[in-house]
C-alpha cells in the first residue's frame, strides 16, 4: 500500500494569533516528526493550504504562508484549496494518482472542518485513511472545547463504515511508514 501524508491548513493566519489552536506547538512538533519519518521512507509529504480572495488567508499573503515552525523539505508537494474539501477543485487527486497512492495519513487544522471533510472525501474516493489522532487541532468553540472536538472526531470518523475503506485514528507514535 503506497501512502501519502496530507498536512492540512497549518498556516500563520490560523496559528499565529491568540488564542492559538489547542496544543498548537505540540501538534506542529508531531507533524514535523511524522513528516520526517515519511520523507525517510520515501512517502510523499503534501502540504495543503486554504486560501481566500482577500483577508487573512489571501493567497501569497504573509498569513497564508505555512506556520513558521513547520518544516518543509525539497521534494515536498503543495496544494492550494478554497473549500474544506482538499480534493474539490484542487490538484490533490492528480498528485496522489501520479505517485500511485492508495492510502492517506491526514493531520492538520481544523479538526471539525477541513480535516473532517478531507477524511470523509478520501474514504469516499476509495482511500483507506489514517487520521493522526494527536496531530489535528482546532480552536475552542462556543459549544465545545477544541480538546472535545478532537476527541469527537477521533471517535466518530473511524465509526464510518459506509464508504468502504477503513478510517482509523492513531497517535503519531503509532504510525510507521514502510519503505
Amino acid at each position: 500500500m503506497k501512502t501519502a501524508l496530507l498536512i492540512i491548513d497549518v498556516q500563520r493566519g490560523l496559528f499565529d494569533d491568540e488564542p492559538r489552536p489547542f496544543e498548537a506547538d505540540a501538534v506542529i512538533a508531531r507533524i514535523n516528526a511524522l513528516a520526517a519519518r515519511a520523507r525517510e521512507s520515501g512517502v510523499p509529504v503534501i502540504f495543503i493550504q486554504h486560501e481566500t480572495a482577500s483577508g487573512n488567508l489571501a493567497h501569497g499573503s504573509e498569513t497564508w504562508q505555512l506556520e513558521r515552525q513547520l518544516h518543509t523539505a525539497p521534494g515536498d508537494h503543495f496544494v492550494r484549496k478554497t473549500t474544506p474539501d482538499s480534493f474539490l477543485r484542487t490538484t490533490l487527486q492528480a498528485l496522489l494518482d501520479e505517485h500511485g497512492v492508495t492510502h492517506v495519513v491526514i493531520c492538520g487544522y481544523a479538526s471539525e472542518f477541513c480535516v473532517d471533510t478531507t477524511v470523509r472525501r478520501a474514504a469516499a474516493l476509495g482511500y483507506p485513511v489514517t487520521l493522526v489522532a494527536d496531530a489535528h487541532t482546532t480552536h475552542d468553540k462556543e459549544h465545545a472545547t477544541a480538546a472535545a472536538i478532537r476527541m469527537h472526531e477521533n471517535a466518530t470518523l473511524p465509526d464510518i463504515a459506509s464508504f468502504g475503506p477503513e478510517i482509523r485514528a492513531q497517535a503519531t507514535a503509532e504510525i510507521g511508514f514502510a519503505k
